[in-house]
């Protein structure tokens, strides 16, 4: 179906009935990924980041791989950057939900700081991607696969550590182990994968029908691909990662909460790199906007905030969050109003 015709008016429809789909099935697809991570045994740190973190985000990255298709670039960049960094304001939101301690304190863990530092790691290596000569390989560049590689060695340290952690934080009185709870471990494991693969689909149609509803809406409107990825593709389709996060905070799944927002950002930045290889005129990174990096750049500080709030370790803070949550509330606004002047 040819929506380049459509209306703006029924554009924003679709795209606000897209963001509803995404929104009501976000919800429901965290109790089947808990429930996956207590009956398969990988916990909730790596089913966050690997599960939760690729379902939640298979609407994004469906999003950035059609925009790069078609030939927005620019786009496809900034829906995944900005993607990246509002997460991780939905981190500090969930935070708020769990009124007992800063939920980086209750939810301490070995693997939850590893895929910390492994998305700034991989952010790292975008940031560095428009700098590099403009090269490529049947029109990918050599970044876009060194982010995949490393993303799959990151992983496999955060399962390592565990299976057989070598590091681990002081327990107090507020801090929430990630043990399986019994009566997940009875449930059918067929059936759990059936409904998590249905949920998935249905996420990654959302996310296809987005695009061109946003690319409409950039076109009618007079904005720019940038602004439209930072502020409206990327917010509306993390929707499922705030939801997600509030609901596992809801549930007790606190390493869950968090590692699906941390491990769901580091795999968020293979949407860069997916887009590279849908991109069919050569490095996707060459055509990343000033604004894209300046968020990219305010993503990294974040992310850097978040684990100084990882070690530190802060029990109570004003307001009910610790001063990584509300620092990294801080930059974001920051970032959007550097757009606007």
């Amino acid at each position: 179906m040819d929506l380049s015709s459509w209306t703006l008016a029924a554009s924003i429809a679709l795209f606000t009935g897209c963001a509803l789909v995404i929104a009501v099935f976000g919800t429901r697809i965290t109790g089947v990924v808990d429930q996956l991570a207590d009956r398969t045994g990988v916990g909730e740190a790596v089913a966050g980041a690997i599960l939760l973190g690729a379902a939640t985000s298979l609407s994004g990255s469906v999003l950035s791989v059609t925009a790069a298709w078609n030939g927005h670039p620019t786009l496809a960049v900034s829906n995944a950057i900005g993607g990246i960094a509002v997460q991780t304001v939905f981190l500090a939101v969930a935070d708020l939900f769990y009124r007992r301690a800063n939920l980086e304190h209750a939810a301490a863990s070995a693997p939850n700081m590893l895929q910390n530092a492994l998305l700034i790691a991989l952010l790292s290596l975008i940031l560095l991607g428009p700098i590099t000569p403009d090269i490529s390989l049947y029109s990918i560049h050599p970044v876009s696969i060194v982010l995949l590689v490393f993303y799959i060695y990151g992983i496999k340290l955060v399962q390592r550590a565990w299976n057989q952690p070598m590091w681990q934080p002081s327990r107090t009185r507020e801090t929430r182990e990630d043990k399986p709870e019994q009566r997940n471990t009875r449930i059918s494991l067929s059936r759990l994968w059936g409904e998590f693969l249905i949920l998935m689909a249905i996420l990654g149609i959302a996310g296809w029908w987005l695009e061109p509803a946003a690319a409409n809406i950039a076109r009618d409107t007079g904005l720019d691909e940038t602004a439209v990825g930072i502020l409206l593709t990327a917010i509306s389709t993390s929707i499922p990662e705030l939801v997600t996060s509030v609901a596992a905070v809801r549930r007790g799944a606190l390493t869950l909460a968090v590692g699906g927002i941390i491990g769901g950002n580091a795999f968020d930045t293979l949407f860069t790199a997916a887009s590279d290889i849908a991109y069919r005129d050569g490095s996707i990174y060459h055509h990343i906007s000033e604004q894209t990096i300046v968020w990219l750049v305010l993503t990294l500080l974040m992310a850097a905030v978040l684990m100084m709030g990882q070690i530190r370790r802060q029990e109570h803070g004003p307001g009910g969050i610790g001063f990584e949550s509300s620092g990294v509330m801080v930059i974001y606004l920051v970032g959007i109003v550097l757009m606007f002047i």
